[in-house]
């Protein structure tokens, strides 16, 4: 029988007798075998353990491996979040808790350990070993500009699996390969660990190494960093904090669940009550430098995903007030017309192209024109 949700944290991690020791990593393992690229890994009681591969789940069925319970589910989260006290005590209270998982020389994971029905069940983002380049992941050499910035904000939006922590790692790479300066990095939890290149690199994790991001963005003003980097913009206090790190010459790198541009500027605005928003507003336009939304789409050739990206430079003096309502013209590239790129090359069909576009009549009307 499943723990109660409001039961003692303890008793979600008392030791089962269904999983022997070291079973976990052997099945973690397994699963990563399955396919070359697996994103997600998913634990669920009732169902066989699960991959994400390009956007679909499926159900990894090899020997050994069998319908979970919720028993299952709790040793398997139980080993992944190990002595953490701290994460124990936020699933208990907030029902969910965030921790990283490494498993040495074959990948590292971003862990979402969370109640429902009153069991467990985890989600696992694999990270790869390697930090990627932007060519690897197939941005636009555009972005490489970023690395030359010495202050203000650079925003990555997207929706959830849009590959926006690899684009951030990315571009932190490139600023530790090409700058002498200190990055100071605050997330949660911590993703792709970098090594001192040309900058000396500092990371620090929410519930391992800081309480809140909030404090370790106050802490960071005192550590002399030319480079923050916030895993996620969250909450009111952590946007104000970031405002402020821009506003005094640092240059802040995060990121933002949302579609694009136009809706990063209104997702944080709908963080302030209205009487503060025009002021918020103003000092977002001060302190943005860009904004990259990417999203993924699937391949006409049903051989994985490809990005699309949307790139917006806020330069001095205009958009002052960045009201992004004629994308054309204020986009460098606009994420319809890249789909459009993408048609016309035959790497996406039509319907697909259809489906992911922001305006898709217009984009039908623009594909039915020769070019």
């Amino acid at each position: 029988m499943a723990a109660p949700a409001n039961a003692p944290a303890s008793s979600f991690f008392e030791p089962s007798t269904s999983f022997d020791a070291g079973a976990t990593t052997a099945l973690l393992g397994a699963m990563l075998r399955t396919h070359e690229h697996v994103s997600d890994l998913i634990f669920s009681p009732g169902r066989p353990p699960q991959v994400e591969v390009h956007g679909r789940l499926l159900a990894v069925q090899a020997p050994g491996f069998r319908t979970l319970s919720a028993d299952d589910t709790r040793r398997i989260a139980a080993d992944l979040i190990g002595n953490n006290k701290q994460a124990i005590t936020i699933l208990r209270e907030q029902g969910s808790c965030d921790v990283s998982y490494g498993m040495p020389g074959l990948a590292r994971f971003r862990v979402n350990a969370f109640i429902q029905r009153g069991s467990c069940a985890v989600v696992m983002r694999v990270i790869p070993t390697a930090i990627p380049d932007l060519a690897t992941l197939g941005l636009p050499s555009q972005l490489s500009e970023i690395a030359g910035l010495r202050d203000g904000m650079v925003l990555v939006t997207g929706p959830r699996g849009s590959g926006k922590s690899s684009t951030l790692a990315a571009l932190l790479d490139l600023i530790n390969q090409h700058q002498i300066c200190h990055i100071i990095t605050i997330e949660d939890p911590i993703e792709f660990l970098h090594n001192h290149k040309s900058a000396t690199v500092h990371q620090r994790e929410l519930h391992s190494d800081i309480p809140s991001i909030p404090l370790a963005l106050r802490a960071a003003l005192r550590q002399a960093p030319n480079v923050i980097l916030v895993s996620e913009l969250r909450d009111r206090e952590t946007v104000e904090m970031v405002l402020e790190a821009a506003e005094t010459g640092h240059l802040v790198l995060s990121s933002l669940n949302t579609v694009d541009a136009a809706k990063t500027v209104d997702r944080i605005l709908s963080l302030f009550p209205a009487t503060e928003q025009s002021a918020t507003r103003s000092r977002l336009a001060r302190c943005i430098r860009q904004i990259v939304s990417q999203k993924l789409i699937p391949r006409g050739d049903n051989r994985g995903r490809v990005p699309v990206v949307e790139l917006l430079k806020v330069l001095p003096g205009t958009l002052e007030s960045l009201e992004i309502s004629s994308p054309a013209s204020t986009h460098t590239l606009y994420f319809d017309s890249e789909i459009e790129k993408l048609v016309r090359t035959g790497v996406v069909d039509l319907e697909t192209a259809i489906l992911h576009a922001t305006d898709p009549g217009q984009l039908r009307q623009d594909l039915a024109e020769p070019k």
